[in-house]
């Protein structure tokens, strides 16, 4: 299985030291590498450009995929179109958003970094917008990565499944907020509580594979509510005491722990007020970070402040609100106040970055976007 490869789309002959990746690209096994289907995929040629930029792929809902060797790796696009305003997301693995929504003006070509894990022996990359371009696209064994950054938490967090889509937690986000020399690797688990997550061997796993000067945030309260033995906790004891073992492996590990108060949910008063339904679990965040000295994201602050400020109907456009036949996999409309849609998603991604920013943690703040 080769780990390092140089992939030049389009139509005409490769660049220097290329493989040539065409509308006809099909994956398979032997092959390596390749786009899933070939129903949305097109090779455009502009005639009298430059060999990397005057050709190029059009992967309109598609996803290509390439085989290595699980661990890390950095990705380098190249992007655009000589005639023609481009839009391209992309999302690599379980979803996560690697680029979301990158204009690029006709006659310009952007260049793209990102660091990402290869999961199964595969990296798979999934293309959307309005006007998506791939031009070239390098994988580089990146086993030296400056830093990982581990997110553990509950399905706010969480990378959710493209059959739900546009379901996504801020952890699916934020990795199209780290710059080339960080990779996000994000181990929420939707309905886990401090307690579970722990019982699950997740956190056992996230331990294995973290390293001296790696971070991990860390945010849980949702699910520690729920009045199940093999999730409920009380907020100033085993809720506290379960946290403070997420602290004890990042400092075993040589790694810094950052805590993040549970965000809150949609939930107004009368007055149109946001309500606040975690309570002491957020208090017990807040005194345990003081009395570990852990730097603390405050989300559930910063989530009260921008949901009161956009009122009870503003905070649709953040949850998976939706009317009948609104979003295509939820005909019969959905009307769920914990979880967001993407657009939300990113919203708070955006926030965690800022707070994260505000911390002045080095070297993370030189890899935040």
């Amino acid at each position: 299985m080769q780990n390092m490869y140089k992939f030049d789309f389009g139509t005409e002959t490769p660049g220097h030291e290329h493989i040539k990746i065409t509308a006809e690209t099909l994956y398979s096994p032997e092959l390596g590498y390749g786009f899933h289907s070939l129903s949305n995929v097109s090779a455009v040629n502009r005639a009298g450009e430059e060999a990397l930029t005057g050709d190029f792929i059009i992967p309109l809902n598609a996803a290509f995929q390439v085989d290595v060797a699980d661990g890390l790796y950095t990705l380098h696009l190249l992007i655009g179109d000589a005639w023609f305003d481009t839009e391209t997301s992309m999302r690599g693995t379980e979803g996560q958003m690697l680029l979301d929504g990158k204009l690029i003006p006709a006659g310009h070509f952007e260049r793209y970094s990102m660091t990402v894990p290869a999961v199964q022996g595969k990296i798979v990359l999934y293309f959307s917008g309005r006007a998506p371009r791939i031009n070239v696209l390098e994988v580089l064994p990146a086993p030296h990565a400056a830093c990982q950054v581990f997110l553990a938490g509950d399905s706010t967090v969480t990378n959710q499944p493209a059959d739900g889509y546009p379901y996504a937690g801020w952890g699916q986000m934020l990795p199209a907020f780290m710059k080339a020399d960080a990779v996000v690797s994000n181990y929420a688990r939707s309905g886990r509580s401090s307690k579970s997550f722990i019982a699950e061997g997740i956190l056992e796993r996230i331990r294995e594979k973290m390293k001296p000067h790696d971070y991990m945030l860390i945010q849980f309260g949702h699910n520690d509510q729920k009045r199940d033995e093999e999730r409920y906790t009380e907020p100033f004891s085993t809720y506290k005491e379960f946290l403070k073992e997420y602290v004890d492996v990042c400092r075993e590990k040589q790694a810094t722990p950052i805590l993040v108060t549970p965000v809150h949910r949609r939930c107004f008063d009368g007055k149109g007020r946001l309500k606040d339904t975690h309570g002491d679990y957020v208090t017990a965040v807040r005194e345990l970070a003081a009395e570990e000295q852990v730097p603390l994201v405050d989300l559930a602050a910063l989530s009260l402040e921008y949901f009161n400020r956009l009122g009870p109907e503003g905070t649709k456009s953040v949850f998976m609100w939706g009317r009948p036949g609104e979003f295509l996999r939820f005909p019969q409309g959905v009307m769920d106040n914990t979880h967001f849609q993407q657009r939300g998603a990113a919203q708070l991604a955006d926030m965690v970055v800022g707070g994260l920013k505000a911390l002045g943690l080095q070297p993370l703040s030189l890899f935040l976007r």
